[in-house]
């Protein structure tokens, strides 16, 4: 199992926040269905298996005798999207510091909270096209569906996907936003190893009226490398190879390459209006959850 029951329940008491209004869908920062109502009411929709009973228009399913819910002015449906890195770079680190099965616990467990609190869910495992006609996984797009009763199904669909080959994220993601009818909270788990940038699509994604969150992924040994010597570095994605030689200086100049990389991506972030959090997968994966998304006001 990608966790276990105790774990499950801990996180499902959690709620996902939307803070920023996006395309008529979300009116400011949403309050959980499971937490009262606002007396502002907004309209109907139908009921789907798993929704809150107390939230049913008994009249009207008197009249009608078929069963409606209630929406109200802060509780419009929320749409949760999952975009996780699938490529190769991912499958990186050991045991559970490997950046792709820390991130598919970070994964299954936003997906299990929007689903304990009725959001819409999306998940897709991108890579490029190629990769995913090559990869082993049955699939690589779940949902989008709703309902608490959906988190087995979730939770296998997340147990069954491997890294493979290649991903371009600006072209991955921009496919996935030509496909996408509704936007909504987006999140990009990711080590952004990728041919191009993801400027282009993170501009997309917040066009088309997404609120963006990067969880950045790294492995300790890619912070900072026990490596020394003449070495042989092979791309796990591509194949090519470059020989370096590594002592003291290279491995310091290397860490403040990478470290100012990183800063520059969470300003890019910010004077975007998008979020960032950078992860090293020597911490536990439910820390990330339970302590700094919550100081940072994703989840509550």
């Amino acid at each position: 199992m990608i966790f276990d029951e105790g774990t499950l329940r801990k996180i499902t008491q959690l709620t996902l926040v939307a803070h920023q209004v996006r395309s008529g869908w979300m009116k400011g920062e949403r309050r959980s269905v499971k937490r009262g109502t606002s007396i502002e009411f907004a309209d109907y929709r139908n009921y789907t298996p798993g929704d809150d009973l107390r939230r049913l228009d008994w009249n009207v399913f008197a009249r009608l005798d078929k069963p409606y819910l209630k929406l109200f002015e802060e509780e419009e449906d929320l749409v949760v999207h999952i975009l996780l890195d699938a490529s190769l770079s991912m499958d990186f680190g050991e045991g559970d510091q490997n950046k792709f099965q820390f991130s598919v616990r970070l994964a299954a467990a936003l997906g299990a909270i929007a689903l304990a609190n009725s959001d819409w869910l999306a998940i897709s495992s991108i890579r490029s096209r190629a990769s995913e006609r090559e990869s082993g996984t049955t699939a690589s797009h779940y949902g989008p569906t709703r309902g608490q009763f959906n988190t087995l199904s979730m939770l296998q669909f997340m147990e069954s996907q491997k890294p493979s080959g290649q991903t371009d994220l600006n072209q991955s993601l921009k496919d996935y936003v030509s496909m996408t009818r509704r936007p909504g909270l987006a999140f990009l788990i990711s080590d952004l190893f990728t041919a191009g940038s993801y400027h282009d699509a993170l501009a997309q994604l917040q066009g088309r009226g997404f609120e963006v969150m990067i969880i950045h992924i790294l492995s300790p040994d890619e912070l900072d490398p026990p490596l020394g010597g003449d070495l042989r570095l092979v791309d796990i994605e591509t194949g090519l190879s470059q020989e370096v030689s590594v002592d003291y200086d290279m491995r310091q100049l290397y860490k403040k390459r990478l470290e100012t990389w990183r800063q520059e991506i969470e300003k890019d972030c910010q004077k975007r209006g998008a979020r960032y959090l950078g992860i090293n997968t020597s911490q536990p994966w439910d820390r990330v959850i339970l302590q700094e998304m919550r100081q940072m006001g994703v989840v509550k």
